[in-house]
């Protein structure tokens, strides 16, 4: 993957045509990088994942509010939740549970 360094843009991939070597082409700014037939090996370098903050902590679904909700997995019959709008704005919010049952702790969501 390469970016252009003008603009940011992702590069775009073009086939050699008649004497023209392939190339990568920035299809927001003109910047041209002709593709030499030569390969140079560049550094390769892993890819670290950052650690991810939850959303919501298990803290805050202590304190959350509660429904009288069945539970699917123990059936117990309260549930803290919490209403995030994931969709777009049309679709109705998307409901996150967490079973109060001490010994389940069972999530589920509803859409």
């Amino acid at each position: 993957m390469e970016i252009c360094p003008d603009c940011g843009m992702l590069l775009q991939y073009e086939l050699p045509y008649m004497d023209r070597p392939a190339r990568f082409f920035c299809p927001a700014c003109p910047f041209v990088c002709n593709i030499e037939s030569r390969l140079k090996m560049k550094k390769r370098q892993p890819l670290v994942k950052k650690q991810m903050d939850p959303v919501i902590s298990t803290d805050d679904m202590e304190n959350a509010s509660t429904a009288e909700v069945p539970c699917p997995a123990c059936g117990y019959r309260e549930a803290a939740y919490y209403q995030v709008q994931i969709r777009s704005a049309d679709e109705p919010m998307t409901t996150f549970y967490k079973c109060k049952n001490k010994m389940c702790g069972n999530n589920w969501r509803e859409d």
